[in-house]
């Protein structure tokens, strides 16, 4: 739900997000490489608009892709 914010239709988000993502669990893991140990940095103040800290769920190096996609 783009909460009315979208430029392109929320339908075709969600398809291209499908056809992009591998969503399930082990997919998830893989793409944000969850096996790493980083969850001690963000165990103590979060990781919400730190800098110090390579969140890889903060990344958008898939962002252009995605647009691509919608297109």
């Amino acid at each position: 739900d783009t909460f009315g914010t979208g430029k392109a239709d929320e339908a075709a988000i969600g398809a291209a997000v499908t056809r992009l993502f591998d969503l399930s669990p082990l997919g998830i893991i893989k793409e944000l490489n969850l096996r790493r140990p980083l969850f001690r940095q963000t165990a103590v103040y979060g990781h919400f608009g730190r800098t110090d800290i390579d969140a890889p769920w903060e990344s958008t190096t898939r962002a252009k892709e995605l647009a691509e996609e919608v297109r």
